[in-house]
């Protein structure tokens, strides 16, 4: 039995989402204080500078002005380092003229993989499934999605 997931809390819509404390390539948060007024897009990928994941978070870059006017703050998650998330989001406003500017959280303990079922045994022991949670202002759990690591 894969024990990674039975400490998952688990997530219920409509329910409160787990709380948690992570760095970010904008400094440490908690969910809980983090943009307290907007909903959250709460998002994973399995890696830096892959092909599937830069094109993902060019599509959340190009769209986050409108999101932002829907008061909508968007948060980004892998098994990565900081490090290479900054050089990662360098790299693609070097190659493609795209700005992201949303924290990605650093999740090098999967703490919140693994709080919120990212860790798919089936997918893969070291990198997040790719998967969508949206977050009401109050932190009640709205919408999520889980898809493979090979489908952007």
């Amino acid at each position: 039995m894969d024990t990674t997931t039975q400490s998952a809390p688990r997530l219920e819509l409509n329910g409160p989402v787990p709380d948690f404390e992570a760095v970010t390539t904008h400094g440490k948060i908690r969910l809980s204080e983090w943009n307290k007024d907007k909903w959250v897009i709460l998002f994973s990928h399995p890696a830096d500078f892959t092909p599937v994941c830069t094109t993902e978070f060019m599509a959340f870059a190009k769209i986050e002005e409108e999101l932002t006017k829907r008061n909508v703050a968007l948060l980004g998650n892998s098994i990565d380092s900081v490090h290479s998330h900054i050089a990662w989001v360098r790299s693609i406003k070097q190659l493609f003229g795209v700005d992201v500017r949303f924290p990605i959280i650093a999740d090098l303990d999967m703490n919140v993989a693994r709080t919120f079922g990212m860790l798919h045994a089936a997918s893969s022991a070291t990198a997040a499934v790719r998967a969508v949670f949206f977050i009401d202002p109050a932190r009640k759990l709205r919408a999520m999605i889980y898809y493979p690591l090979n489908l952007g």
